[in-house]
């Protein structure tokens, strides 16, 4: 649904984003993650049709956003940063107007289906310059939802709010899986954990990574980690588990705690919990161990790495 390749933005001397390419299937939802200043609302834009590109191309849906720009961003719903809206129209008027200028057919019944989607139908004749942050970010997500696009591009959708209509938002994006394709950039890196099926990091222009969260810590750690919580004397059980075949290490932590490295895609632990209680020591915890999407994007955005 989404094609990128070789995507580029120069300034003169300057590359914002640096030979960058990725695909989206249809009805994924994808989070785009990077540092301030990386080149992702740059990238955004680009997909949006609102930047030529320097060198590369995207296409949405099948259309070029350069050669084809309206085809495909008839495809589009954006939502930029700073949501553009105007405050001295009501919600209702302003999604009619949208519509209008979208060249929707029935545009009544798109603008009801934008509002009740995005739970603003009873807010629709309040002027929007009356409305909360979480209402007008609501009413951000509806404009770019009112004429039905296959695409969703949206640019820090949740920046600004409290806790709790962060939460609002972030529900009303995971609903929207499978009937539109997303793509999503923020800074809150649990959202994109619980919203999002695949992430995109980009650091310097350049794209350094592109996977699931559980795959890129399998791949960082070069192997996969189970954690154990044991009662008992532990000072021969290292040995032990060490001596289970496809163990690679095993790291003490703290209150009985250890740490297991085994070799990817081999799943051992009936063989560690075995190894525990014929030993003699009580089982408490075992479980697999994941890497932070905090410590994937801290890992992968350091300066050494890029270099």
């Amino acid at each position: 649904m989404i094609d990128v390749e070789g995507l580029t933005k120069s300034y003169g001397p300057r590359v914002a984003v640096d030979d960058v390419s990725f695909h989206v299937e249809k009805g994924e939802i994808v989070g785009f993650l990077g540092p301030n200043g990386a080149g992702k609302t740059t990238t955004m834009r680009m997909l949006a049709g609102y930047l030529p590109p320097t060198e590369g191309r995207a296409s949405i849906a099948g259309f070029d956003t350069f050669s084809q720009s309206l085809d495909a961003r008839r495809r589009i719903g954006y939502l930029p940063e700073t949501v553009p809206l105007y405050p001295e129209m009501t919600v209702a008027d302003y999604l009619d107007f949208m519509a209008a200028l979208r060249h929707v057919t029935n545009r009544k019944a798109a603008v009801q289906h934008a509002m009740e989607v995005t739970h603003v139908e009873d807010r629709a004749r309040m002027n929007i310059g009356k409305l909360s942050k979480g209402y007008r970010q609501r009413v951000g997500l509806a404009q770019a939802l009112v004429h039905d696009p296959d695409v969703l591009i949206l640019d820090e959708p949740t920046i600004g709010l409290d806790p709790r209509q962060i939460i609002e938002v972030r529900e009303l994006i995971k609903g929207l899986a499978g009937q539109h394709t997303i793509l999503i950039s923020t800074h809150i890196l649990p959202e994109v954990e619980q919203v999002c099926s695949r992430v995109l990091i980009i650091h310097r222009g350049k794209l350094v990574a592109e996977d699931t969260p559980k795959n890129l810590g399998a791949r960082l750690r070069g192997a996969e980690r189970i954690g154990l919580q044991i009662t008992g004397d532990g000072a021969k059980l290292q040995a032990a588990l060490a001596a289970v075949p496809g163990v690679q290490s095993v790291q003490a932590t703290d209150d009985g705690r250890y740490q297991v490295a085994v070799t990817p895609g081999q799943d051992l632990r009936a063989q560690l919990a075995e190894t525990v209680v014929k030993g003699g020591w009580g089982l408490l915890e075992l479980a697999p161990v994941g890497m932070s999407l905090e410590e994937i994007f801290l890992q992968l955005t350091k300066e050494e790495i890029v270099a």
